[in-house]
Formats: C-alpha cells, structure tokens, sequence
C-alpha cells in the first residue's frame, strides 16, 4: 500500500529545464526594461518638474506643490516597483534577506509619499483649491490606503511571525497569494492615479496650448507611456511562470 508522503518544495529547489537560453533571455530582457523604466519615470518627472515647472521653493505654493509629482512617482513607482521586481529577481540571496530588502525599499517610500501628501495637501489649503474633488485625488485616497495596509499586514505576516515559524507556518502560506495579488494592484491603482494627475496637470498648466503638441505636452506624456509600460511590465515580471527566478516559487514555499 502507497505511503501518504507530503513533500514541502522550497523555492531554491530548481527545476533544471527552465534555465535553457530563451528562459534566461526572456527573464533578463523583462528585468533589464523594468529597471530602466523604473529610474526613467523618476527621471523625467524630476526633469519635467525643474526644466518647465519652475523646481521647488516651499516659500511657493505653485513651487511647494511641484514636490508631490516627484515624490509620489518616486515613492509609489520607482522605490515600489523596484521592492517588486527585486522580490523575484534575488533568488540568489538568502530569502529572509530578500524579504528585508523588500521591506527596505517600501519603508523608503513611505516618507516620500506622506511628504509629497503633505506638499499637496499645504499648496491646496494656500491657493485656496477644494481637495479630494477630482478622480486623481480618489484613486490617491485608494492607492493610500492599499499600500498602509499591504506593508502593515506584510510586515506583521511575513517577518514578526518568523519568531513562531512553525506554528504560523499556514497562516503565512494562505497570505501569500493575497499579499502578492494585492501588491500587483496597488502598484497598478498607483500608476494609474499617476497618470491621472498628469493628465489633470497637463489640462489646468496648458490649457488650449496642450493640443498644439508643444514641448512639455509631449514629456507630460512620455512620463504617462513610461508608467503605462510600468504597468504592462511590472506584473508580467513576476507573475511568468517560466522565467528562471519564478520557476523556484511553489505554492508551499514556506514564507
């Protein structure tokens, strides 16, 4: 008679005939365009912001405002979508390390998100603009309180339950699909809160002249296509089943 054997795979456990030369071109080209369009969105932003909006100058409201663009795309895109991405790409690594960088790199952003709520919560409140009008501002209120409760509920599952490792061993596994699956929302209900506020800042700043194709129209929306391709981009990365760092992650992997 048959044992009844349960066999726990690890994700360092690999399956050799995924790592063949379209595997590893496929993951590396993913990888590679994620990462350009990460640090691209930040800096054409920045860009964007200093060349044609003026810089910062907290002393302005219209200047003080300029810093949420750059630190929410900052916050919510760039150091986000990095802690996603490298979640996946760092197999190499201890998996409790990879967990704390993924940790790191979400901590770092929330200073620039509550720095860049603040900036446009102050520039409203001195030029006398209503809050909370528009549907930027409500994918924003959203895309907030997905991501608090993501990190709190990340944080608290995946390392303060690491002191009793055993015993919340299913527990952690039932909260991985949902913290993975709700981790690929947030980032897209970001990027397209983003491109939103673009469009909402492109109408108010350009008026009429944003139809003649003039030159910051045309950067305001290379930004919206770098963070359309983030959104394109990102969740493919980690949701291939066939790339070479995915390959390793069973439904078992003990978190």
């Amino acid at each position: 008679m048959p044992r009844n054997t349960t066999t726990t795979t690890r994700y360092d456990d690999d399956d050799d005939r995924v790592w063949d030369c379209g595997a590893w071109f496929e993951y590396i080209l993913v990888v590679v365009v994620s990462s350009i369009l990460l640090i691209a969105a930040s800096v054409l932003t920045i860009f964007w912001v200093i060349y044609y909006r003026r810089g910062f100058n907290m002393d302005d409201p219209k200047l003080q405002f300029n810093l949420h663009p750059v630190l929410m795309v900052g916050g919510y895109i760039t150091l986000s979508g990095f802690s996603i991405l490298l979640y996946r790409i760092c197999r190499c690594c201890s998996h409790l390390i990879v967990k704390l960088c993924h940790t790191f790199f979400h901590a770092c952003s929330i200073p620039c998100i509550v720095i860049g709520f603040l900036a446009v919560w102050d520039s409203h409140n001195q030029t006398q603009t209503p809050n909370f009008y528009s549907l930027h501002s409500w994918l924003g209120c959203i895309t907030m309180g997905l991501f608090a409760l993501q990190f709190v509920l990340g944080f608290f599952s995946f390392l303060i339950l690491l002191c009793c490792e055993n015993a919340t061993y299913k527990f952690r596994s039932t909260m991985v699909p949902i913290h993975a699956s709700f981790g690929v929302a947030t980032f897209m209900l970001a990027v397209a809160t983003a491109v939103t506020g673009l469009t909402q800042k492109a109408h108010f700043e350009l008026g009429e002249s944003y139809q003649q194709t003039i030159e910051e129209g045309i950067i305001i929306n290379s930004i919206g296509v770098v963070l359309t391709g983030l959104g394109i981009i990102i969740p493919f990365a980690v949701r291939r089943s066939n790339s070479p760092a995915n390959c390793k992650v069973y439904v078992t992997e003990r978190i």
